[in-house]
């Protein structure tokens, strides 16, 4: 097992009196940049558009609770398959384990919606209020009407942005071209409205204001890295062999250079840093693992001349100069059981039954019927969980001599529940005193797939 990494906390100092502590990222560009902007857009057209996708004459995906159906795409699920949403929390959170094992925070940098809608609200920052630099001097500036139009056009952006979040979030559990008709006519529900002001106030709060303050205080994930980040790990790394002693120099000042490491102590690293953190004080907590670092540095080491990866994705041991393990017991331990639950769960997912017949008997004892008969009543209720209708057929087992009171069969549509009110008598001679059971058996017409079977009581009265 490889050694584990500490993950540093290290204590800012505490500003000066009168200074800003809000964190102000300056803007940069490089390939991970370019790579987090493409993964962020692909996310945001999955998150805005699938909700928008029809299925089969209804929304894609939709969670239905009025209802209690779970639609996505031709699949319908109901709430005694939400054994399979356990498996689907299981399933990201050994995803989340081997990712953090194989390359650090990368779903923090990356794909995290806190990480991803911050990145967002900080463009529609620098749209309105200008660079990192502009900004800093507009925090600075009296209140002008200068100021109140930026600052305006800012909360402005972000509210849009938090609102749109907010239709197209409660559009996954109402028909969203429904709400949005509605929420033009104003006529919308109480309760849509409601949700939606919350998730525009939380969008609004968590990305504007909070940000980082999410990652540092609210999300336990940078707490417990350390317990899974390894030397082997490729984490954001400042290569201090290589960079150390560092000190500022001009580009052509060769005796300078030779003196002093590559780094140049520019601050350009805590300067994109979206957390405030200096990377070259080793691996942080507050370290969410975006490479907007290594781009900064990259775009520096070009201009002075060096080879970049001063900071670089890179592991201890290869730092060190030993060479980056990947097969490694915990890793593939990870991948293994990760492979293993998504089998088990695409194996549910095909397995589970389409039909479902759940028996209810009612509540009073029994009733005797003409010829010496005694019947008892029950409640049959059947769900097709497919896209297509099926036609069930109903049959009764368990007595050689009985009669039904209730249809032999019955049509049910696509992803519909029916209840049927079904009787059974049964001669006397046939039954014991108190319990008997009794089985429905429903099956598809011409018995195609399983036969769904029920077992209940059926009650006699004693024998004398």
């Amino acid at each position: 097992m490889s050694r584990l990494i500490s993950v540093k906390q290290i204590e800012s100092p505490a500003p000066a009196p009168g200074a800003t502590q809000k964190i102000q990222p300056r803007s940069f560009s490089g390939v991970y940049r370019r790579l987090r902007i493409a993964g962020g857009l692909v996310l945001f057209a999955l998150y805005f558009g699938v909700a928008w996708l029809n299925w089969g004459g209804r929304q894609a995906v939709l969670w239905d609770l009025a209802e209690k159906k779970f639609h996505i795409f031709s699949a319908t699920f109901w709430p005694e398959d939400l054994v399979l949403l356990a498996a689907i929390l299981l399933i990201c959170a050994f995803g989340l384990f081997f990712l953090t094992v194989l390359a650090g925070r990368v779903w923090c940098g990356y794909a995290c919606p806190q990480s991803v809608w911050t990145w967002v609200f900080l463009w529609a920052e620098r749209l309105a209020e200008g660079d990192r630099n502009r900004r800093l001097k507009l925090d600075a500036a009296p209140l002008t009407a200068n100021k109140v139009a930026r600052r305006g056009m800012k909360h402005g952006l972000w509210l849009l942005i938090g609102l749109a979040t907010a239709i197209t979030f409660v559009g996954y559990f109402t028909p969203i071209r429904g709400l949005v008709a509605d929420l033009i006519a104003m006529e919308a529900s109480g309760w849509a409205v409601f949700w939606i002001f919350f998730f525009t106030s939380a969008t609004y709060l968590n990305a504007g204001w909070l940000r980082e303050k999410v990652c540092f205080h609210m999300c336990p994930y940078g707490r417990f890295q350390s317990s899974m980040v390894d030397a082997d790990s490729l984490v954001i790394s400042y290569d201090a062999a290589r960079g150390e002693p560092r000190g500022s120099r001009k580009k052509d000042d060769v005796q300078v250079s030779q003196e002093l490491g590559d780094c140049i102590d520019c601050q350009m690293c805590v300067q994109v840093c979206p957390t405030g953190i200096d990377i070259r004080d080793g691996l942080q907590m507050e370290c969410i693992g975006c490479a907007a670092c290594i781009d900064a540095c990259d775009s520096i080491m070009d201009k002075m001349g060096y080879a970049r990866g001063l900071v670089r994705y890179a592991s201890e041991r290869d730092l060190k100069g030993g060479k980056t393990n990947l097969l490694r017991p915990r890793l593939v331990g990870y991948f293994v059981f990760l492979a293993l639950m998504i089998g088990l769960f695409s194996w549910g997912v095909a397995s589970r039954p389409l039909v479902t017949l759940d028996v209810e008997r009612d509540r009073g004892m029994y009733r005797y019927t003409g010829g010496g008969n005694i019947e008892n009543s029950y409640l049959l209720k059947l769900t097709n969980k497919d896209s297509s209708p099926r036609y069930l057929v109903i049959e009764v087992g368990g007595f050689e001599e009985f009669s039904t009171t209730g249809p032999g069969g019955i049509l049910v549509g696509a992803g519909e529940r029916v209840e049927i009110p079904f009787s059974v008598a049964v001669p006397s001679s046939s039954l014991d005193s108190g319990a008997n059971d009794v089985v429905f058996e429903v099956s598809t017409l011409n018995h195609e797939g399983a036969v769904i079977t029920g077992t209940t009581t059926f009650l006699a009265p004693p024998k004398h």
